[in-house]
């Protein structure tokens, strides 16, 4: 079962419907987090939202105590909140991508991935992580076409995964099949 965390975002139910394409889905908002079902699932799902990863003390504690105990996938502010854990700073960016097409790339470092390979990718976000970014574990596994801006993380030792892009997302091609990759890994 696949526990999402609504970080009050309007995108939250368009994740909720394409998780639900996997696996029995539970939603639940932020403020009231129901840790008998939290316990029971098996993947975390951190929304996206507004505001910063700092405003979320809450989804931060979660994220620490299930690291390395359940597979955790963050999508833009939960991308930005793994990594806002893992000590990333998430600064302003100099572009605000909302309702935004991007090209992203992956990398060599991704173990789940084809090297090289492009997606489209659908993005709203005006945060992003500053580099250079140090981890033993995580690596960014996709970066835009453009800017090279990292926009998604691996970390298979923990089973953690996160996308800054949206993977429900109209704009985003071949969102399901990025998902099913992740869930299947």
């Amino acid at each position: 079962m696949i526990y999402i965390i609504d970080h009050q975002d309007s995108f939250t139910w368009n994740v909720v419907h394409q998780f639900r394409k996997f696996d029995k889905v539970h939603c639940s908002n932020y403020f009231d987090i129901n840790y008998k079902i939290l316990n029971n699932s098996s993947t975390i799902v951190l929304s996206p939202g507004p505001g910063a990863p700092k405003d979320y003390p809450q989804t931060s504690k979660i994220y620490k105590n299930f690291k390395g105990k359940k597979k955790i996938i963050g999508i833009c502010l939960g991308y930005q909140q793994i990594l806002y854990n893992e000590n990333g700073r998430i600064i302003q960016q100099k572009n605000i991508y909302h309702g935004f097409q991007s090209k992203v790339k992956v990398t060599n470092k991704s173990k789940i991935f084809k090297k090289n390979k492009t997606f489209k990718v659908g993005r709203y976000h005006s945060l992003k992580l500053y580099e250079p970014f140090y981890s033993d574990y995580l690596n960014i596994t996709m970066r835009c076409s453009n800017t090279n801006i990292p926009m998604a993380f691996e970390d298979t030792k923990n089973k953690i995964f996160g996308f800054q892009f949206h993977p429900e997302s109209f704009l985003t091609e071949n969102g399901d099949f990025i998902i099913k990759k992740i869930l299947s890994n």
